[in-house]
């Protein structure tokens, strides 16, 4: 008897079995639930192969499931391991029967605090590279009229690095590029100088002008002055501008070049070892609205003062000119 009862409660237990196997959505997640254990058992191996990627999933992105707990495609992405030839026939059938919910799930959209992030900062508010420079630049130039413009133009920030570079292709490359600018037929021309890692602006004023004019001078505006990079610069500015004469075809006597004056007023002075890209670029912007119609020498230093601008005048500028959005 005791055999007979065991033998029908094993019986009874197999048909259940049997029953549940029918039914597709307990066998899916029975799969599932054995799939997991499989993989804790070989979670410590030395090799494991990489799960392979869904395939049967054709309409929807697989970043798409952060949110989606409610459906077959959310349950056929957990389960890493693709379906057997003997299980499609039931995951099909549960995929066709099982509803989704994905489109009705409510999902908040993107935090604004994510701007605030410390890996978004912006580059002026870094040591600015050449670049990075030249497309803030751009920037700066085209918020300007081209009335206002005309009596302005700016210079390669790499030209004058180039000049002192010892390959003589390289030098003849910064004249040729000159020629297109025509310098001297403009009152004001910027020069952007990057050297020794430092950020610097030479302004050429009036050198359309004969240069016996007293009106002739060149600005050296440096946000840190403590440097002298003035004095040191001097010398090879010099011979830019002379060098730059001869290009246009221009006869001056090198001593009235010597004899240009070289002034370095004390504008508004950094705080960092990294704002001196933005203070340029701040010369440039506040150089354009404030240089009168014509420059003249006695009425040194004008506008270009020590208190020219505030350092929150400055942030301002750069948090505009972030705003953009042209330089990430």
């Amino acid at each position: 008897e005791r055999r007979e009862e065991g033998k029908n409660r094993s019986k009874r237990r197999r048909d259940t079995l049997r029953e549940r196997e029918l039914n597709p959505i307990f066998f899916f997640l029975y799969s599932i639930a054995m799939s997991r254990r499989r993989s804790n058992r070989v979670k410590n191996s030395r090799y494991v192969t990489s799960p392979g990627r869904v395939t049967i999933i054709d309409d929807c992105e697989e970043d798409e499931f952060l949110h989606h707990r409610s459906c077959w495609k959310h349950i056929a992405v957990v389960n890493k391991r693709l379906p057997k030839p003997k299980r499609a026939k039931e995951l099909k059938i549960f995929e066709s029967t099982a509803p989704c919910f994905y489109d009705e799930c409510i999902r908040r959209g993107r935090s604004k605090r994510r701007i605030k992030c410390k890996f978004l900062v912006s580059k002026l508010r870094k040591k600015l590279n050449s670049k990075a420079f030249v497309g803030y630049l751009e920037d700066v130039w085209s918020g300007f009229s081209d009335e206002k413009k005309n009596s302005f133009v700016y210079l390669d920030c790499l030209w004058f690095s180039m000049y002192k570079s010892e390959n003589h292709k390289i030098r003849s490359s910064v004249f040729d590029s000159i020629k297109t600018r025509q310098i001297f037929s403009k009152k004001y021309v910027f020069l952007p100088i990057v050297y020794w890692s430092h950020w610097t602006l030479l302004i050429f004023c009036n050198f359309g002008e004969d240069l016996d004019s007293d009106n002739t001078c060149m600005l050296f505006l440096d946000s840190l002055q403590t440097t002298d990079s003035s004095q040191r610069l001097e010398p090879d500015i010099r011979k830019f501008v002379l060098d730059m004469y001869k290009t246009e075809g221009r006869t001056e006597d090198p001593r009235l070049v010597d004899e240009i004056p070289l002034h370095v007023p004390l504008v508004p002075q950094q705080t960092n070892d990294v704002e001196c890209g933005s203070f340029v670029l701040y010369y440039i912007q506040r150089f354009i609205e404030d240089a009168p119609e014509k420059f003249n020498v006695d009425d040194m230093p004008y506008f270009m003062k020590e208190d020219w601008f505030s350092h929150k005048d400055l942030e301002e500028f750069c948090d505009k000119l972030h705003s953009l959005g042209t330089i990430h």
